[in-house]
């Protein structure tokens, strides 16, 4: 069991020893969660003082804001005539608890791995099986555009071309039953795909939803397992991502939410995504804090790094940002950070953004030899 895990149970088991030793029943609960029906008097200042310090400090987020603690914040008050001191106090302890919970809950970061590019990594079961991730992006839709035929390539994993990936739909709905994310990747550091129109870019936006998330298609690669969206790792070849991102959005209006990801290179504005990510259609973005000195952490030198966090995350219009690192020194060619750095200068200064995600990693092989996501999950 991973170190929040275990927190995260430990809360839920302190909320109910709260129930057992006050034998507060469902209405009781109910009340406490706002859901019953309050009296109008004051409201008890042991609850409205830190319910309106968490909101104003941004500590509950935009969700809890809008939802639970507004809805608290309005409802939870007191009759001390027809409850009396003793109920008082009992909400004033359950509330705390309760809002321990919620800040714990939405503070949490998230650990993203790319998976499907080594053999020896294992089965996409076995990697969410481990619990160390939050979310898995599989590993490269590499062919696309230039009028051919969006290919996958799983490296050693299964040959596409006999339909022998399509197996995976098993191990991708094993992910999900577990609710991990499970997203394509597409692009990568190849010069299989470009996009020569924005035309050609809505073909492959179909393409992709006809055999990877919620359409229909007789030769669905992965088989029928849908997929959570689409992750954009463009590394080359011409633009037109405006109108693949676009299509992808419009395609999934109505249904199931598809979520759209991209991972680009740390340098502002990136080369190839930087007009697509300005749609304001990107949930996560993944920056690669690799291969790409100018914008890596140093920690003799970690403003260039806090820099281009910091414009990122002032300037995209995303909801999370992930710092993208190699999980090992051997898979990236330079931008390895020591788990020790990490927790203590990078992830303490990144935190302070109320657009902070987690940490993405490449790759998942790496992570296995070098056991990365396990050194700092408890900190992430």
């Amino acid at each position: 069991m991973s170190v929040r895990n275990g927190i995260w149970k430990g809360l839920l088991a302190l909320l109910a020893l709260y129930s057992f030793m006050f034998k507060c029943d469902i209405n009781c609960t109910k009340m406490v969660l706002g859901l019953g029906n309050w009296g109008k008097s004051d409201p008890i200042s042991a609850v409205r003082v830190p319910l309106s310090s968490a909101i104003h400090s941004g500590l509950l987020g935009k969700h809890v804001k809008n939802s639970f603690a507004s809805k608290l914040s309005k409802n939870l008050q007191l009759s001390s005539s027809k409850m009396g001191t003793k109920f008082s106090a009992k909400s004033a302890i359950l509330f705390h608890v309760i809002l321990l919970v919620l800040v714990f809950k939405t503070k949490a970061g998230s650990i993203v791995v790319y998976w499907g590019q080594d053999g020896r990594e294992g089965t996409l079961t076995s990697t969410c099986a481990s619990r160390k991730y939050d979310i898995v992006n599989i590993a490269f839709l590499s062919i696309f555009g230039n009028g051919r035929k969006p290919q996958i390539n799983l490296a050693g994993h299964c040959d596409p071309s006999s339909n022998g990936c399509q197996k995976v739909s098993n191990d991708i709905r094993n992910c999900q039953n577990q609710g991990i994310k499970v997203m394509l990747s597409i692009g990568g550091g190849t010069s299989g795909y470009t996009l020569t129109s924005d035309a050609e870019a809505r073909g492959v936006a179909e393409y992709l939803w006809n055999n990877f998330l919620g359409g229909r298609s007789n030769s669905r690669p992965l088989g029928d397992a849908v997929l959570n969206g689409i992750d954009f790792d463009i590394e080359g070849g011409k633009l037109h991502y405006v109108a693949l991102a676009t299509r992808l959005s419009e395609l999934s209006r109505g249904g199931r939410k598809v979520y759209l990801t991209a991972a680009p290179q740390c340098p502002f504005p990136d080369d190839w995504l930087d007009d697509a990510l300005a749609t304001g259609l990107f949930d996560y973005v993944y920056i690669q804090f690799y291969n790409n000195r100018p914008c890596e952490f140093n920690a003799n030198n970690p403003k260039k790094f806090k820099d281009s966090w910091s414009q990122w995350t002032s300037s995209v219009p995303a909801q999370k940002f992930f710092v993208g690192l190699p999980a090992s020194q051997q898979a990236a060619g330079s931008g390895y950070v020591g788990t020790d750095l990490l927790k203590s200068q990078v992830l303490p200064f990144v935190k302070g953004s109320s657009k902070y995600g987690g940490v993405m990693l490449w790759n998942k092989y790496h992570d296995d030899r070098n056991g990365y996501s396990s050194q700092i999950r408890s900190s992430v």
